[in-house]
């Protein structure tokens, strides 16, 4: 049988991934020849003008660049991309960095990203692949046949860079920083959240098995009244209303 789109269900999930190593993985990304031509950046029903986002190079692509050239092009994509593609840039105004005044602007964008990111019914963190899984597997119920692996020697890691190098970084990615460190905190609260309520799933479970072995003996009220009894928590009963 064929099902409407109307009859599915979709669910919006991301992928995080410490700043600094994003940032320094797409540059080597893009030293190698990697270009976003065929990215239509469609904000409120329309492509950036050439004015609003400038291009970084001339020619076909930015191969061969230099960290330091990457860093002082102003109108790189790189700097801040998590907070950009999570937020709603119509708030700003999308592509026109006049509309309203920078600092406003940066802190509607993040704030927006935040939002957008805790009403996600799942996001994982690159730097926490088992708990990641764990939590995706716990989520939606599904189990993956081969675990996670924490790969530590990615192309971003082979990079050498200095502590003002990667100060610099951070400048660039302030707001990638301020997000990934409040993803890193709602991502440890759902993590505990799912442990607590898998730990307290065991406990009735074993309570149950230890009862089926007892012969024609009385359940007490007070026991059967605690066996439904489970943690609740806001961001959850969010995902279940909403979806």
């Amino acid at each position: 049988s064929v099902f409407s789109s109307s009859c599915r269900k979709f669910y919006y999930i991301t992928l995080l991934r410490d700043p600094v190593s994003r940032y320094l993985s797409e540059w080597r990304h893009v030293q190698r020849g990697a270009t976003w031509k065929t990215s239509l950046h469609m904000c409120d029903g329309r492509t950036p003008t050439p004015e609003e986002l400038p291009s970084c190079y001339e020619g076909t692509d930015w191969s061969g660049c230099t960290l330091q050239e990457f860093m002082d092009c102003p109108y790189n994509l790189a700097n801040n991309r998590q907070v950009r593609m999570l937020a709603d840039l119509s708030l700003v105004g999308c592509y026109n960095m006049s509309f309203i005044p920078e600092n406003k602007r940066a802190q509607i964008l993040l704030e927006s990203a935040k939002k957008n990111l805790k009403d996600m019914a799942f996001f994982g963190l690159t730097e926490f692949q088992r708990k990641t899984q764990y939590l995706f597997e716990r989520t939606f119920n599904l189990k993956f046949i081969r675990p996670f692996m924490q790969y530590n020697s990615t192309r971003a890691g082979g990079v050498e860079v200095d502590n003002d190098t990667i100060r610099r970084i951070e400048e660039l990615n302030d707001l990638d920083m301020q997000l990934y460190d409040y993803a890193k905190d709602l991502f440890q609260q759902r993590y505990q959240y799912k442990r607590q309520l898998e730990r307290m799933e065991q406990r009735i479970k074993n309570r149950e098995e230890r009862l089926l072995h007892r012969s024609n003996e009385a359940l007490p009220k007070e026991e059967t009244d605690e066996q439904g009894r489970l943690p609740t928590e806001d961001y959850m009963s969010h995902i279940i209303e909403k979806w």
